[in-house]
């Protein structure tokens, strides 16, 4: 008997097995952007600054894997296609969502173990409407497409949605008829965890309070009052997905800011992010821990983003992990209070910012910066602010002047973080399983695999 028969038939034989004991609730965790180098990094910061002996939880699941995540365009995949291909099993095109390459719509496994009689939550960080969580409900030729991708969300049946905020409202500065639909379909619009535990009806769309209005719910670094977290909305799921759908459901949870922090090339937030999205494991970990023998959990990633790398800093070959405790901002916030401080007619000096710096991220008070550094510096805050010539840099979410990307420079040889790029990378990203049928995890991935793998365990026909 050839090998690839030998395999094919033991694959046969774990579904079978698996098919014998199906879970009643699975979990699928997705860590937008997070990369290999990103996790490792995370974990380094796990052992070195918090002392924890044991690895990151999804580190300590039995199954630890990776998965190739190219894209029907080429090696280089979008969260639209990955998404597609997470959700679906289907390789598109960048840009598509839950459509083949041919705009044929392909049903997510969400969608079908919804028709199985499982209760199903979508939640991310970021926009409910953005790629990743909308390949799990919506069929659109294109990502940006938001009010009809509010559309297949108000048509999915789904119990609970959320996210940061819903783009669909407003098409071309016009608002849309989106409230009404959703009102017609009797889904409560909650505007933070208190109105999710409230709400009377079983379908709610659970976005962050008034008064925060970011693409995301806020970085982890940042501390943002009274915004979603990722471990907080993945408690408040399991809660209202036991209320109306307690014998069995199903919740993918994305950690969406990953994403976000790594096209910005922000090492500290990516990081936090990671341990953020850690927590929220940790919170079906705890419910796992309850129903061992009827819940599955698999964590992974769409794509990397950044192509971040532990590298050789300045400070040599120990003690580099410690400084990315002193950061206390994100890029992000940064670079807007800097355009805050260039539309403003206020006098801010050198000496200003080096306090700013100081303060935020640790520079000289607790980072040393060599000479040259600081010199650059400050070029760098003359050109940018007195002489009103810097360069944007243009990332995907946000743009930063050149004073605010050449700080995170000196960061990073302060961290040894490296980067590759702004964009995404073709490196292969984590698998990590546990529960019912997690074995069928343990080999190479291809990213279409792990939802057919689901269907699999779950029975889906």
């Amino acid at each position: 008997m050839k090998i690839r028969d030998i395999i094919a038939a033991m694959m046969l034989l774990v579904g079978f097995v698996a098919n014998a004991n199906q879970p009643k609730y699975v979990f699928y965790f997705i860590g937008d952007g997070m990369g290999m180098g990103h996790v490792m990094a995370a974990q380094t910061y796990n052992r070195v600054v918090l002392g924890n002996d044991q690895p990151l939880l999804m580190m300590q699941f039995p199954v630890v894997s990776w998965a190739m995540t190219y894209s029907a365009t080429g090696p280089i995949t979008d969260s639209a296609a990955a998404g597609t291909a997470l959700a679906t099993g289907h390789k598109t095109l960048n840009g598509m969502i839950g459509v083949t390459p041919d705009t044929t719509a392909v049903q997510s496994i969400a969608s079908q173990l919804h028709d199985m009689g499982y209760g199903v939550g979508i939640i991310t960080t970021v926009a409910p409407d953005d790629a990743t969580p909308s390949a799990f409900y919506a069929h659109q030729p294109s990502r940006k497409m938001k009010y009809e991708i509010g559309l297949d969300a108000a048509a999915s049946g789904f119990e609970l949605i959320g996210g940061s905020r819903i783009y669909g409202f407003t098409k071309n500065g016009v608002d849309t008829d989106l409230m009404k639909v959703f009102n017609d379909s009797n889904i409560t619009i909650a505007r933070g965890l208190d109105e999710l535990s409230a709400a009377t009806t079983e379908r709610v769309y659970l976005v962050n309070p008034e008064g925060i209005t970011s693409g995301n719910v806020g970085y982890t670094i940042d501390s943002v009052p009274g915004a979603l977290t990722l471990p907080g909305m993945t408690r408040a799921a399991i809660a209202h997905l036991q209320k109306t759908s307690p014998d069995r459901f199903f919740l993918m949870a994305e950690g969406g800011n990953i994403d976000y922090a790594g096209h910005s090339n922000d090492g500290a937030t990516v990081v936090k992010e990671i341990i953020n999205f850690n927590e929220a494991i940790a919170v079906a970990y705890e419910f796992y821990l309850t129903h061992p023998d009827e819940t599955l959990i698999v964590v992974t990633a769409d794509h990397d983003t950044g192509g971040l790398a532990i590298g050789f800093p300045l400070s040599g070959y120990s003690g580099w992990i410690n400084n990315i405790q002193y950061q206390r901002i994100s890029k992000d916030r940064l670079g807007d209070y800097c355009k805050t401080l260039l539309n403003s007619r206020r006098i801010y000096t050198w000496e200003d910012m080096k306090a700013e710096l100081s303060d935020k991220l640790g520079f000289w008070s607790h980072i040393n910066i060599p000479a040259e550094d600081e010199q650059l510096l400050q070029e760098k805050f003359d050109i940018t602010f007195n002489q009103r010539a810097g360069k944007d840099e243009q990332t995907l979410y946000n743009d930063f002047n050149e004073f605010t990307v050449t700080v995170f420079k000196v960061m990073d040889k302060a961290t040894g973080i490296k980067w590759t790029t702004t964009g995404h990378a073709g490196n292969p990203v984590p698998v990590f399983a546990i529960g019912v049928g997690a074995d069928l995890f343990k080999n190479l991935n291809n990213n279409i695999e792990i939802p057919n793998k689901i269907r699999t365990i779950t029975g889906i026909k």
